[in-house]
């Protein structure tokens, strides 16, 4: 980063927090408002002291001067500040501190506005992930494209599970090995920030031990983010598909993504209109291909005998 890039920082840091000192009262913070206030926000040393770091420190970090900060002063401060979760990270930005969000923070499902979105999409198939890859909401498009995702269990409606521990002749992607490196690079991007957070963690060991081709690809270390992807689905019922997968990222939800599908030539257009008017699609792959009632009656006779906390996944 540039030095004029840097000072510019620094300069924006020190208003942002004289801004912030000053819509906090003493009665906020329990603290006696005084008689010689000649502001309403608290003084310097008061932020100081809230925060436990030194006065002169945090009066040059104020004035913008060159001085590092950690994560443990920066958080002090923002708790004395009351700052919110995008204040918050947007100090650590200015600080040029690496931000990490509040751990197990990963969505688990989305409102009627997005649901709204994707099913408007529709015929397009369009889906919504979180960072984990986990499935969250999807259209009937999707629905017609991935069927065994669809019909999986709460607890495999995962890409990467579906992706890995299907087998190979029944993955719906015609160039698995790349979406493979692909997904668990992105995949990767994500983790940096819930390193350590137990659904995380136990993805990631399930996935090691029970597929040598992700236990190799995590172990590279490659990272990479989501963007346009080109995809050949190929499904039993109308053959492959080719299509683009475009991420766009959902407001008010942090780490959330919907992914819409567009077909990018017309063979694949009539395909996808095809599929939409089969009432009964085929799962997997052309040798082992079953109707998707078929199957959906096979994991509703196990859940029925197993009783109702393998239903839910």
């Amino acid at each position: 980063m540039s030095t004029n890039t840097t000072r510019r920082r620094r300069t924006e840091l020190a208003a942002f927090l004289r801004s912030r000192r000053g819509r906090v009262t003493p009665a906020d913070v329990g603290m006696p408002p005084g008689s010689r206030r000649r502001t309403p926000g608290l003084r310097r040393e008061e932020v100081a002291q809230l925060s436990g770091v030194g006065v002169t420190w945090y009066t040059w970090l104020e004035q913008g001067r060159p001085i590092n900060a950690s994560a443990q002063v920066l958080d002090a401060v923002a708790r004395t500040l009351r700052l919110d979760a995008a204040e918050r990270e947007h100090l650590y930005h200015l600080a040029e501190m690496p931000y990490v969000r509040d751990r197990e923070q990963a969505a688990t499902g989305v409102g009627p506005e997005v649901r709204g979105i994707i099913e408007t999409l529709d015929p397009l198939p369009a889906v919504v992930y979180n960072a984990r890859y986990d499935v969250l909401a999807h259209n009937r498009g999707y629905r017609n494209l991935f069927p065994s995702l669809s019909l999986a269990p709460a607890s495999e409606r995962n890409v990467l599970w579906q992706v890995f521990t299907r087998r190979q002749c029944c993955c719906p992607l015609r160039n698995r090995d790349e979406e493979q490196h692909s997904i668990v690079a992105t995949f990767r991007g994500h983790y940096g920030r819930h390193v350590g957070e137990p659904a995380w963690e136990s993805l990631i060991t399930r996935l090691s031990s029970c597929n040598e081709v992700f236990r190799r690809l995590w172990e590279s270390g490659d990272v990479a983010p989501p963007g346009n992807r080109l995809k050949t689905i190929q499904h039993a019922s109308v053959g492959d598909i080719r299509l683009t997968s475009t991420s766009l990222s959902v407001g008010g939800v942090p780490e959330t993504r919907i992914v819409v599908y567009t077909t990018n030539d017309e063979e694949s257009r009539e395909r996808l209109h095809r599929l939409r008017g089969i009432e009964d699609p085929l799962v997997g792959c052309l040798e082992h291909a079953r109707p998707v009632s078929a199957v959906r009656a096979r994991w509703e006779e196990w859940s029925a005998a197993s009783g109702p906390l393998a239903a839910a996944g």
